[in-house]
């Protein structure tokens, strides 16, 4: 690879990161507090393609009128030179060339270009067990503080587990309840997950919260929706891959949130 096309792959790079991080794109990647370093990293590679592009412009100027002035002087005296091997270091080949496999930057620059991948869905989460991890209230005499009034109460899919899983006390007996995330089909036929994904720093560390939902048709795969309904007891307790059921009495669609991760 040249070094005029390094450049210009660094100005892609900057750009395509600048163009996610500006956006509420990057949400599909990473974790919102990430957003300053993408900025810096688009900032600093943008910066650095710009550099190397005005520099080697300049010093092809600057050689120009050298190489000229080299070959006349050239012209008079070849008789006189050995002919030296093709290359900058007389062994036939050029090191100022990168590797080939430099090229392969390029896929990532052209698929945040063109395709936009996005954030993680069913396909993801249908591959990866059920995560509940316990929790310290769980293991402490004080136990789980009560849940908040609500009829229904808004819960996050991290809560509803834990506290289907862990709290002994049933807090969510007869409790109706709110959960929002997006459809992934069961292994058997007319099962389906409410589930969402969770990322400690982007989507390369994913892993999956599913809740499994009875009463009501599958909605379309990966579509998003607001599911209210109840707590079903199955006997998925005291167990860090347990899946709760739900007893869904209405499912609402809704549009992908700005952060799809929870």
């Amino acid at each position: 690879m040249r070094r005029d096309v390094q450049a210009v792959l660094l100005i892609l790079i900057g750009g395509a990161l600048l163009r996610i991080s500006l956006t509420d794109m990057y949400l599909r990647y990473v974790k919102d507090g990430l957003r300053p370093a993408l900025l810096a990293a688009g900032v600093i590679l943008l910066v650095v393609g710009l550099i190397s592009v005005v520099r080697d412009g300049i010093q092809r100027q600057a050689k120009e009128p050298a190489t000229e002035h080299a070959s006349a002087h050239a012209a008079g005296s070849v008789d006189e030179q050995p002919v030296e091997p093709a290359g900058e270091d007389g062994h036939g080949h050029d090191h100022s060339a990168g590797p080939r496999a430099a090229w392969l930057l390029c896929l990532p620059v052209l698929a945040l270009f063109l395709i936009a991948p996005p954030a993680l869905g069913s396909y993801t989460a249908s591959r990866s067990d059920n995560v509940v991890a316990k929790p310290a209230a769980a293991s402490n005499d004080a136990g789980f503080p009560a849940l908040p009034p609500g009829d229904p109460l808004p819960m996050t899919l991290a809560d509803f587990l834990i506290r289907s899983v862990w709290d002994t006390t049933a807090p969510l007996k007869d409790r109706n309840v709110q959960l929002t995330g997006f459809v992934t089909p069961g292994k058997t036929p007319g099962t389906w997950y409410i589930t969402r994904m969770v990322i400690s720093c982007c989507a390369a560390d994913a892993f999956a919260r599913k809740i499994e939902v009875h009463g009501v048709a599958a909605p379309p795969t990966d579509s998003w929706v607001t599911v209210t309904g109840r707590w079903l007891p199955n006997g998925q307790t005291q167990a860090d891959d347990a899946m709760p059921a739900l007893t869904a009495t209405r499912v609402d669609p809704i549009p992908t949130p700005r952060e799809p991760y929870e």
